[in-house]
């Protein structure tokens, strides 16, 4: 080239270019490792929540059964309110 300012200028671009390819690259591994694990533990999370809704369940029948005051009372923070 002509001009050493300019084959200066060029190369940095590259070299900055370079750098921040890498740099995407690993942010890009991270993420994606990241993203991987919290699928996981969601898909986990959202099994042992439909044990437990489950087992509400199965526990709101024997309530209907039994009509325990005690059984009703622990039931109402699972209990979803009627909606109008």
């Amino acid at each position: 080239m002509k001009s050493d300012t300019t084959t200066t200028v060029l190369n940095f671009v590259l070299v900055l270019l370079a750098v921040s390819g890498v740099i995407f690259a690993i942010l890009t591994f991270t993420r994606t490792r990241e993203y991987r694990i919290l699928t996981s533990t969601v898909n986990n999370d959202r099994a042992v929540l439909q044990q437990v809704e489950s087992l509400v369940a199965q526990v709101e029948a024997y309530n209907k059964q039994v009509q325990s005051p005690e059984l009703t009372r622990d039931l109402q923070p699972f209990t979803k309110p009627a909606t109008k």
